[in-house]
């Protein structure tokens, strides 16, 4: 008997995906600073970009739904879901790679999350 997965379809899997996009892009980050003569405290937004952990803890904390194995193809009971997971990746990694390169996020960290770092022998 085969083990029951708790996101019935693939097409499911992406609606929690565009929901969390979603949920995401509503809740920026709230990063002190200090502007002025004075230096005023405020906070300012920052987008938060979308992750791989933010995605898996979000889906836990909000469906009570561990997801990483659908990524992994655990057990190779998953592989109706490669196609949707390997979207979900590249839309993330868009995200992340646009980001850095507008400003948006720190560019270091965007090129070392997606191997885009240079290599210098």
């Amino acid at each position: 008997m085969g083990k029951h997965k708790y996101i019935e379809t693939p097409e499911r899997l992406l609606a929690y995906w565009d929901e969390y996009v979603l949920w995401v892009k509503a809740n920026p980050i709230k990063v002190q600073d200090y502007v002025g003569k004075d230096g005023e405290m405020v906070y300012r937004d920052k987008e938060r970009p979308l992750t791989q952990q933010r995605f898996e803890s979000w889906m836990y904390r909000t469906y009570g739904i561990w997801v990483h194995q659908y990524f992994k193809n655990q057990d190779n009971l998953y592989t109706e879901y490669m196609p949707i997971c390997s979207h979900i990746k590249n839309e993330r990694q868009s995200d992340q790679i646009e980001g850095g390169m507008a400003g948006i996020y720190n560019p270091s960290i965007t090129q070392r999350l997606n191997g885009l770092v240079e290599k210098k022998e």
